[in-house]
Order: structure tokens, then sequence, then C-alpha cells
């Protein structure tokens, strides 16, 4: 390392041990700064050579003013989980008078698709709205669900959560897809998008629901996501660092989510520091346009510390692989980014090795987010997809994402 970027790095080690301090008064939340400083000084340092603090605040304001990322809106709707959680959900319907627009050529051909109806589940700290590529590309299309998981996005906050602290359970999550898809989508075919937390909420539903998975689904994407063991991922840490943190972080998470209004003002006040994590573990790619990096990052930020929390045990439990056998009898799509420090490439190949009659698609130099970084890939593989499951004429090339 350069003289220079040595003392750049120490500046911003110096600052964040400030920070830490000034957190360590408020219990552990100076602990959740620890864990995160390591993984991000690096590139803190690096922004802090060349843009000032002042500048990233003007800069992330400008973005928010003037970027059109998570700007689509469909049909809104309610469905009900089934301890009453309130679970949002927008459609966009299927234009008839759209046939012949090049941008639906371009997807599918000439020919009307088929009543299908996708739906597509959203990943952990995000939002219906992080398919927004994908949505601008088939938007008028084909009929699409878009929802927000429960106490994500637009969805009302989890009521047993609020009710005495439960964590939550995959397992709850698919049973809030089977109620937005018996609200949203109560007949017809469907193709089920799921990313990262979305796509093991689809197993979930396969697991407790298979006649459903029988009777009426045609496809499947899995977009970096896991049947299990992620309690084996040290999300590029040193394996004895990961262990440590592993050991601490349910019971500091649980800490922070008992004093949220604290810890979101020092979220706030690490606004940097939080920003250089997100981009690190939600891309790979060097040249990611910073208006959806900033996109990626309002998704995550908006995501209150408790809730972080009440999600975060399930991911350690989670195990659905004997689920996946109900896929066997319809296409499935795999995708990965090669570079997915959350839920790694081989957790897709795992998935792939239990469907072997399934495409997997292992995108390079992209990260965990891979639908935004490398949104014609994936809504190239997506508009296939749809084609080889019958739901529409065999897909065309489908470089039609931008919205």
């Amino acid at each position: 390392m350069s003289e220079t970027s040595t003392g750049a790095a120490a500046e911003v080690v110096t600052e964040v041990a400030a920070a830490a301090g000034n957190w360590r008064r408020a219990g552990l939340a100076g602990a959740a700064i620890g864990v995160v400083a390591a993984g991000a000084a690096a590139g803190v340092a690096i922004e802090r050579l060349t843009v000032g603090r002042g500048m990233r605040k003007k800069a992330r304001l400008a973005l928010d003013a003037s970027g059109p990322y998570g700007s689509l809106r469909g049909m809104p709707g309610t469905a009900y989980a089934d301890d009453g959680t309130e679970l949002s959900y927008e459609v966009d319907e299927a234009d008839p008078e759209s046939a012949q627009s090049p941008r639906r050529r371009r997807l599918f051909g000439r020919k009307a698709p088929a009543p299908v109806t996708v739906v597509f589940s959203h990943g952990y700290c995000l939002s219906q709205d992080s398919w927004h590529f994908q949505r601008a590309a088939l938007r008028g299309v084909v009929r699409c669900v878009y929802w927000d998981q429960r106490s994500h996005g637009r969805s009302g906050r989890g009521a047993a959560q609020l009710a005495d602290g439960t964590p939550v359970s995959i397992d709850e999550l698919g049973r809030d897809l089977k109620a937005v898809i018996d609200a949203a989508a109560p007949e017809g075919p469907l193709v089920l998008v799921g990313h990262s937390m979305g796509g093991m909420t689809t197993m979930a539903l396969a697991d407790h629901f298979p006649e459903l998975i029988r009777e009426r689904v045609v496809g499947v994407a899995l977009v970096g996501t896991s049947s299990g063991r992620l309690g084996q991922v040290n999300f590029g840490l040193p394996v004895a660092g990961m262990n440590a943190v592993r050991r601490v972080l349910p019971g500091v998470l649980k800490a922070l989510g008992s004093q949220a209004d604290l810890v979101e003002k020092g979220r706030r006040a690490t606004a940097d520091l939080f920003a250089s994590v997100i981009k690190r573990y939600s891309f790979s790619s060097k040249d990611v346009d910073p208006a959806i990096s900033r996109f990626a990052e309002r998704m995550i930020e908006s995501t209150p510390i408790d809730v972080v929390a009440e999600f975060y045990p399930a991911f350690a439990e989670h195990d659905k692989a004997e689920a996946l056998k109900h896929f066997t009898e319809f296409p499935v799509l795999v995708l990965a980014g090669d570079k997915d420090l959350v839920t790694p490439s081989e957790h897709s190949e795992a998935i792939a090795d239990l469907l072997p009659d399934a495409e997997l698609v292992l995108v390079p130099d992209a990260g965990h987010l891979v639908m935004l970084e490398h949104p014609d890939v994936v809504t190239d593989r997506l508009a296939d997809l749809l084609g080889r499951a019958g739901a529409v004429p065999a897909a065309a090339d489908a470089r039609t994402s931008s919205g």
C-alpha cells in the first residue's frame, strides 16, 4: 500500500474509532460499527482521497432527487397473512394493445403471451422496487405481481413481531407468499421469481403448498439465493474473525433492535461508512452507475434495525433443500453473481446439483444485487424462462431494461 493510501486509511480508522467511541456510550451499538469497519475501511479510504464529505452528501441528495429507479408503480392491493399482517402488492397487467410494440417483440416475438402471472419476491432489507429493470422490461407485456415482504417496503410490520418480538421464520414468509398469490393471482398459471430471501420464500411455499406448485406453477427463477447452510458463509472476511462475529452478532442485533431510535441516528451519522459497506456487499463491478448504487443504499437503509434483527436468525435455520424436489417438473432458472459475498455462487451450484435439468447461469463480475448490476443479463434469462415455460412464445433477445 502506498504511503498516501496508508495515511488515508489511518485517518479513516481514527474517524471510525471516534464514531465507535461515541456509540459505545449507547451500549452495544459500538460493537456493530466495529464489525463493519474492518471490511469497509479500505473502500472509504480511497473515496476520501478524492471526494469530500460535503460533496458526497450533495451527490446523494442529487441522486435521490433525479434517479428514476424505483419509480414504477402498478395497481395496488393488500393481502393478509395468517397472523393479520398487511402485505402490500402491486399488479402490472398485460396490455393487449402492446402486442406489436418493438419492446414486446424484442422480448417474445409477435404472438400474444399466454395469461400467466409472474410473481416477484424480493430479498432481505430490500423491497419490490429492487426489480426495477425487470419491471420496466416486462411492463405491459405479461401480467406481473410485485410484493413487499412483511416489515419491508410498503407492507406492514409483522403482527407477531410487534406483539411479542417473535423472530421471523422462512416458513412464515412462504405462507405470506401464498396469501399474496391467493389475493393477486387466484387462478391461472404462475411463474415464481425470487431473489435471495425471496428465493428462500419460494422454496418455503413449495414445502408447505406442494399442491399449488404441482397444479399451477409452470416455471421458477431462483436468483442469488440458497437452499441452506448459510451459517457457513464468511462474507469475504477471514474465517476466524467471521466465526467470532457469528457468535455475537445475533445478540448484538437484538440489543440494537431494542434501542432502534438511537441506532438509526447512528446510521445517519456514519452514512459514508454505511454506503461503502452496502456497495461492497451488493456489487462487484467497478463501474456501477452511482445512481444505482445510491438506489440500493436507500432501500437497505430504509429497513429499520429492529426489522434487521427480527429476520437475521431465520437464515441460519433455513434448510429447504428437500423442497426443491417440487421444482423438477417444469423449467427452472438458477442465476447468481460469481462474486456474490452474501449468498455465494456455490449455493446456486448446489441448488442446480439437486435440479439437474435447471439452467444454471453464473454472471461474471456480479455481486449479490445482480438484477441491478447486470439487469440485461437477468432480464434476458427471465424472458427465456418464460418462453421455455410455455408462458410466452420462445423468447428472443431481451436487452431492453432501461426505465
